[in-house]
């Protein structure tokens, strides 16, 4: 029994694997993983935009637990473009390494187009999903409306 003791190295993530017979390690379509949320399929366009503005819901309630860790992811990947009120005056758009970063209170955004970008990104902004978990994104989300009903006011 040789494969005992030399395995036989094939990619896990290719079209046919050892032998002929298919391998793939990615979850079956449709599958929810552990942790009970579905996998975000909204696509990368303006349309999926359009959708994610429209039919996205935050689905926690607003809390002083969920605000407190919204802030404070905030504080740790937003705040140096959108700056600690959300007018787009951070670090980045002072030190003029990027200009153009939106002010939330002159953006028509709702929960799901801010979830949608942090899943996706949008123009100059990359996406933000491998850095936050599903609650943290929604988090943020609740704090930003937070910022922008504060510059509204």
């Amino acid at each position: 029994m040789p494969d005992m003791y030399i395995s036989v190295p094939y990619d896990t993530d290719g079209e046919n694997g050892l032998r002929g017979n298919p391998v793939n390690s990615r979850p079956v379509a449709g599958s929810i993983p552990r942790g009970g949320h579905p996998a975000y399929d909204i696509p990368d366009t303006n349309e999926g935009y359009e959708k994610a503005k429209t039919e996205l819901k935050n689905p926690y309630e607003v809390s002083e637990v969920n605000l407190e860790n919204g802030k404070a992811m905030y504080t740790i990947y937003c705040i140096s473009c959108h700056g600690v009120k959300g007018d787009g005056n951070g670090y980045l758009s002072e030190a003029e390494k990027f200009v153009g970063i939106p002010n939330y209170k002159d953006r028509d955004i709702t929960d799901g187009s801010i979830y949608h970008v942090l899943m996706h990104g949008k123009n100059l902004m990359g996406s933000h999903s491998s850095q936050l978990t599903y609650k943290e994104r929604w988090q943020i989300v609740q704090y930003v409306e937070v910022l922008r009903a504060d510059l509204l006011k």
